[in-house]
């Protein structure tokens, strides 16, 4: 086992709730991605562009990045997974504007490291700040999954970490269902928190972009079990999944009476106190904090 003294505890973590896949081959989607509410935007080279298209919609991404974070919005992108076009990916990617790439099919801790030191080496020579540009994970294979912990735990940029439902399934040869599913993303968010990532995603799969209802069902809980944001593909998902990983105006005053309890306990010097006829202990002040 990885010692949980990992250096990605303890920090701030983006306060992403929704991430929503735009192509950067169209146009009108990059001209409307900053009015559809998202949290971040994550531009997309990978699957959303054809391999024919792949130079195109590279040439096109610092105009794109460019476009969305000028109004606010934290950009992300996707980079592709064959080596030889991710390396080419990552040298148009890294910019000032771009806060986290997106890595498809991960294989392993050194898979996080190598793609690590580039983005240094890239950070060094264009004058940005190290390590502001993070990772995010996409674990995508049964193989990965089998490595999942060293993942986590394998370079302070990670920001993030998502199992990829589809490749995911697809890889294991079973039915992308909740039940086929529950266990590898309960594994995923479990590993996720312990090394102090954002755990993306919820029970289930996103590839029906119509079954609304579905989506606020599937987000509602998983929030529940422990997930803290989510990847969309169609702007109609982004308020359902703001609201479902938002907290309730109950539960934010409860959390600010539970610290408001604690900081009135360490000034009488009392140790044990309850709030709303419960008693409060270290888990539940963390929580509410």
């Amino acid at each position: 086992m990885i010692s949980s003294t990992s250096h990605n505890r303890n920090r701030d973590l983006p306060p992403w709730r929704s991430l929503l896949y735009v192509p950067v081959t169209n146009d009108r989607f990059i001209d409307a991605a900053h009015t559809r509410g998202a949290d971040a935007v994550i531009l997309d080279l990978e699957d959303s562009v054809a391999l024919a298209l792949k130079s195109f919609a590279r040439d096109r991404l610092a105009a794109a990045v460019q476009k969305v974070s000028s109004s606010g919005v934290e950009v992300l992108v996707r980079i592709n997974r064959p080596w030889r076009l991710a390396l080419r990916d990552i040298e148009a990617a890294v910019s000032p504007n771009v806060r986290a790439l997106v890595l498809p099919k991960v294989d392993n801790a050194n898979h996080i490291r190598v793609i690590s030191e580039m983005v240094a080496e890239l950070e060094a020579e264009r004058g940005i700040p190290h390590g502001s540009t993070g990772l995010v994970a996409l674990v995508e294979t049964a193989e990965a999954f089998s490595r999942m912990e060293e993942i986590a735990y394998s370079d302070p940029r990670l920001l993030a970490m998502s199992l990829g439902a589809e490749d995911f399934a697809a890889s294991c040869g079973m039915t992308p269902s909740e039940d086929a599913l529950y266990l590898p993303k309960m594994t995923m968010m479990i590993l996720a928190r312990a090394a102090g990532l954002i755990p993306l995603g919820f029970i289930g799969t996103i590839a029906d972009f119509r079954d609304l209802d579905g989506l606020r069902t599937a987000t509602m809980r998983s929030r529940q079990l422990g997930f803290m944001a989510s990847s969309c593909i169609h702007p109609g998902q982004v308020p359902i999944i703001n609201e479902a990983y938002k907290p309730s105006a109950d539960e934010v005053a409860q959390a600010q009476r539970v610290m408001a309890a604690a900081a009135q306990a360490e000034r009488d010097g009392v140790g044990a106190y309850s709030v709303d006829g419960k008693m409060v202990d270290f888990p539940i002040m963390h929580r509410a904090r």
